[in-house]
C-alpha cells in the first residue's frame, strides 16, 4: 500500500490504513462514527502526525457482518473513483455501497476481483511484502519471442523501478501467462509497452487460491464459511470476528 505523507483526508487515512473505501468511510463519517483525538470527525478533515483515529460502536458492529465475494469484472467499469458518467465497480456488483473492491483492475481489463466490506484483509492481500499471486492471461499486438518471454521473467524497468521477477509462460504466439507478486499501476501495460508491445488484451483469473474459475462475466459469487475461513487464515487475519 502506498506511504501514509500527513496531513492527509480522513477518507484517504482510512482507506490507507486498510479499515474501509474512502466511500464507506466518507458514510461513515457522516454517521458520526469516525472520531479524530476524541473529536466527531467532519467530512474533508484532516489527520495530523500523532493524531488519534477511532471508530464508534457502530461501526464495531459491523465486525460480526463481514461478507466477502469474488467478481468477474467487466471491460469498461472502473476499480474506484469514476469520472464523469464511468461506472465503478460498486455502481454496478449488485452488493451495494458497503462492499468494496481490494485492489485494482483497470478500465480495460477484465477478471477476478475481490469484494467486501472487511478494510482488514487490504493490506495484507496487497502488501507486496506478502507476495501473494496473481495470475493473468494478456493477448499482445505481436509475435511473443523467446527474449521477450525471458525479460519478463527477470523483470523490467518501468520509468525508473524495475519489477521483481515474476512467472511467464508463452501461450501462444500472442498470448502469455503472468504471475505477480506485486501491483504497482498498470504494471503489466507498462512491462510490455517497454519491451515493445502493446496490450490487446488483459484478463486476470487468480487472486492467491482463489480462481475466476465458471463465475459469469459481472457476476458475483460468496464465500462459503469453509472459503472465508481459509482465506483469513491465509492473510493471518483472526477468523472469529
Amino acid at each position: 500500500m502506498e506511504e501514509i505523507t500527513y496531513p492527509i483526508r480522513i477518507n484517504r487515512y482510512l482507506y490507507l490504513k486498510g479499515f474501509c473505501s474512502r466511500r464507506k468511510a466518507d458514510q461513515l463519517i457522516e454517521k458520526g462514527d469516525i472520531l479524530i483525538n476524541g473529536e466527531v470527525a467532519t467530512l474533508g478533515a484532516k489527520v495530523l502526525l500523532g493524531d488519534e483515529v477511532t471508530v464508534g460502536k457502530h461501526v464495531r458492529k459491523l465486525q460480526s457482518e463481514y461478507k466477502y465475494f469474488l467478481y468477474h469484472k467487466p471491460r469498461g467499469i472502473v476499480s474506484h473513483n469514476p469520472q464523469g458518467d464511468e461506472k465503478s465497480v460498486e455502481d454496478v456488483s449488485g452488493l451495494g455501497k458497503s462492499f468494496f473492491p481490494v485492489g485494482r483492475l483497470d478500465k480495460a481489463s477484465h477478471g477476478l476481483m475481490l469484494l467486501t466490506n472487511d478494510g482488514r484483509i487490504v493490506n495484507r492481500l496487497l502488501s507486496p511484502e506478502f507476495e501473494h499471486e496473481r495470475e493473468y492471461v494478456v493477448r499482445v499486438d505481436k509475435k511473443i519471442t523467446n527474449t521477450f518471454i525471458t525479460r519478463m521473467k527477470k523483470g523490467v524497468n518501468i520509468e525508473g523501478y524495475t519489477t521483481k521477477p515474476s512467472i511467464v509462460r508463452k501461450v501462444n504466439d500472442l498470448t502469455f501467462n503472468i504471475t505477480l507478486t506485486e501491483g504497482k499501476k498498470h504494471q503489466i501495460r507498462r512491462m510490455t509497452v517497454a519491451l515493445g508491445y502493446q496490450v490487446k488484451d488483459l484478463k486476470r483469473i487468480r487472486i492467491m487460491d482463489l480462481t475466476l474459475s465458471a463465475i459469469e462475466e459481472g457476476k458475483t459469487k460468496e464465500f462459503s464459511n469453509e472459503e472465508k475461513t481459509s482465506l483469513l487464515k491465509s492473510l493471518t487475519v483472526p477468523t472469529d470476528a
